[in-house]
């Protein structure tokens, strides 16, 4: 247990596993966006370790700017395989026939720019909400078991078989979804029900959880509500009140926030023009998109361009 806090504690800096070679690295390193970082490595001598995650809270009232929460994980008894055609193996990390067994590490930094946007207008009524709006007075570290939720999302980042701009936008929505669950270990309190009470039916949660996946779908293909409803076939009010209960966010706000990072990611890795981000993305106008860009990023899409 010991080596694997001492894993953790390191964060984002790359560093030697002693007996360990890397085999595969990925990271992510745009301004104003989530940063981060995957390293897997070959596990020589197998470690019997509980998979275990760490959340970083770091404030400073003097120097707000670098405030920033972070998210890691150390993971091991996986496989890896070589086969490029690994990713698109219907096999979980963990039942892969591949003969190199990996420690992974994984880090997930999101500054309180970046976070800023989830709370500018929700009124902070408990430590979750207190911890994303930087309004928890001490800096703190959590560690915390890996749940199921927690580790299927994981296995997910390292077993898919999206590319390009697509894994782009696969990566973002589950990094989202890991932090939300990840935010459940600052308290200790008896899970509550839906308030919306048709969310206690399977068939709508299942809905909604299709109409998010539906919209990251059609990340340059706005849908309007109605046609979302009829694609899960539940009616728009319930659609509606069930995405704000389940995601927090409303279907637009959601919607907006994801388009936004996809575009951060073709502005700064793949150097596409403003024209071509905004066109896209479903732009009727450059004007409207760096409007948007602006609003929600507090930059220029300019700015952005490598």
């Amino acid at each position: 247990m010991k080596q694997v806090l001492d894993i953790l504690k390191l964060g984002q800096k790359k560093i030697n596993i002693p007996g360990m070679d890397l085999l595969y690295e990925k990271e992510q390193n745009i301004p104003g966006s989530i940063k981060y970082q995957i390293r897997r490595h070959f596990a020589q001598d197998a470690w019997v370790v509980d998979d275990t995650g760490m959340l970083v809270y770091h404030y400073n009232e003097n120097r707000p700017e670098e405030n920033y929460l972070e998210l890691r994980f150390c993971i091991a008894g996986n496989k890896y395989c070589y086969d490029k055609s690994c990713s698109f193996c219907d096999k979980k990390p963990t039942s892969c026939n591949g003969q190199q067994t990996t420690l992974d590490v994984f880090t997930f930094h999101f500054s309180s720019t970046f976070l800023y946007q989830f709370t500018q207008n929700v009124k902070v009524t408990n430590r979750k909400d207190e911890v994303l709006a930087f309004k928890h007075p001490n800096a703190f570290t959590k560690v915390f078991p890996v749940c199921p939720k927690k580790r299927n999302v994981l296995d997910a980042l390292l077993n898919h078989s999206y590319t390009g701009a697509l894994e782009n936008i696969f990566i973002n929505a589950k990094i989202h979804e890991l932090l939300l669950y990840s935010l459940d270990c600052l308290i200790d309190e008896k899970e509550i029900g839906f308030n919306c009470k048709f969310l206690a039916d399977d068939h709508s949660r299942k809905a909604i959880y299709e109409a998010r996946d539906i919209l990251l779908k059609h990340i340059g293909d706005p849908l309007t509500i109605k046609e979302l409803s009829r694609k899960v076939a539940i009616n728009e009010c319930y659609l509606k009140k069930g995405f704000k209960e389940i995601f927090s966010t409303t279907i637009f706000d959601f919607y907006q926030q994801q388009r936004m990072e996809h575009a951060k990611y073709l502005l700064y890795e793949k150097s596409l023009s403003v024209t071509d981000v905004s066109a896209h993305l479903g732009y009727s106008s450059i004007s409207h998109f760096s409007a948007a860009f602006k609003k929600h990023t507090g930059l220029k899409p300019c700015e952005l361009l490598k």
